[in-house]
């Protein structure tokens, strides 16, 4: 009966699938950490620059391949990711040592930044003409929302199943290998043209007022992202005194599933505004942050995850959303990938600086002080939002 009917109909639900079960595997390895850094004897530091990598991978693949799927098609890039994302899950069955963790990693930023664009693109141009303009909230929530599933699922596996340093990378291979078939089933979306090249990255200069700060804004809610991803089991073991994967897990899933939420909630409002606002809740977030840490409260430190992820979800949707609404439209894609490449060097260079604070201060010391950065930065960009509304308004009533 499956083989009568049209393929087009399942592309969209195989390719969100497919979509979410790579992405779900990037954030697997967050609860294991802490048991590599036991077996291995590394600090938080080492942490940090293992979690690092895979943003490198990431902007390597939007720079070299982001333009490829609109010139050989969405099918052949995103069965590339999924290579990628099988070789990571394989290296980490056999890793026994740092090096091999590293290669690990960026495998699986060449599958992520394979993925990104290219799935976002497949899911949207996939969709049934019913779920058209629900199609792009379906992209961000099996992206965003798988990268909460991933530590969710490894954190439970870990905790209560057998094989702590195997068992979640295997059942991945499982996942990437039928994202596979599904991908291989769908028909291609693309209609293919343009040519293969690197991706530039460039802003005009009538975008760039707006430009800096949406990117100024993305860099404060990645930044945190990028830290509950690779220190906050660290924070709930050692701040906090708990020693549960699963709960750690469930930690760092809830900032993305938050983030799904306020990207979603904030679809239909003013993207400058939804800035602002997302940037007056990640202040609300890292003080909480900083309050978790001080009094090792592990309450504190689940409110300071669910409310800075929803501050970070609205502030990077709708300042795409702002950059975008001004960009002439054949520059949209440079751009964009500009934006993206801000994003992903936040949630990579700031991590390692707190590993390396840790190292001098203490991980209380250190997460309390990240915090106090993010909160300023997220401030200023408030700050400016009001300024920059201030003044355009005093110009339209002069006019």
């Amino acid at each position: 009966m499956l083989e009568t009917l049209p393929r087009h109909r399942f592309a969209f639900p195989l390719l969100a699938y497919a979509f979410a079960a790579i992405m779900a595997g990037t954030t697997l390895p967050t609860p294991i950490y802490a048991l590599y850094g036991e077996q291995l004897h590394f600090s938080v530091l080492t942490t940090t620059v293992i979690y690092a990598t895979y943003a490198g991978g990431v902007l390597f693949a939007l720079v070299v391949f982001g333009r490829w799927s609109d010139a050989i098609g969405r099918r052949p890039v995103l069965l590339a990711g999924v290579a990628f994302a099988v070789a990571s899950g394989v290296v980490f069955l056999f890793a026994d040592s740092v090096a091999v963790l590293l290669i690990g990693r960026v495998l699986s930023g060449f599958s992520a930044g394979l993925f990104a664009g290219t799935a976002t693109a497949a899911v949207i141009e996939a969709a049934p003409p019913r779920w058209r303009t629900r199609a792009a909230s379906v992209a961000t929530v099996s992206n965003i929302g798988a990268l909460g599933i991933g530590p969710l699922l490894s954190g439970l596996l870990v905790q209560y199943a057998p094989e702590p340093l195997r068992l979640s990378f295997a059942v991945h291979i499982v996942l990437a290998l039928l994202a596979a078939a599904a991908v291989a089933y769908a028909p291609e979306t693309s209609p293919r043209g343009g040519s293969i090249g690197f991706q530039r990255v460039s802003v005009p200069a009538e975008v760039r007022p707006v430009f800096v700060i949406a990117a100024l804004a993305a860099f404060a809610g990645f930044a945190v992202t990028g830290l509950f991803t690779a220190v906050a089991p660290s924070f709930l073991a050692d701040v906090i005194g708990i020693g549960n994967h699963a709960l750690a897990g469930l930690i760092v899933s809830s900032i993305f599933f938050a983030s799904a939420v306020g990207q979603l909630i904030s679809t239909n409002v003013r993207p400058q505004r939804a800035v602002a606002v997302g940037c007056g809740i990640l202040v609300i977030g890292m003080v909480t942050l900083a309050l978790a840490l001080h009094f090792s409260s592990l309450i504190a430190l689940v409110a300071a995850a669910v409310v800075s992820g929803i501050g970070q979800g609205m502030s990077f949707s709708r300042g795409l959303a702002a950059i975008v609404e001004l960009t002439p439209p054949h520059c949209r894609a440079e751009v964009s990938s500009t934006y993206f490449v801000v994003a992903y060097i936040a949630i990579s260079l700031p991590v390692v600086g707190e590993g390396l604070a840790s190292q001098a201060w203490g991980l209380r010391t250190s997460g309390v002080t990240f915090a106090v950065l993010v909160a300023t930065l997220a401030t200023a960009c408030l700050a400016a939002i009001l300024v920059r509304e201030a003044l355009d308004a005093r110009r339209a009533t002069s006019v």
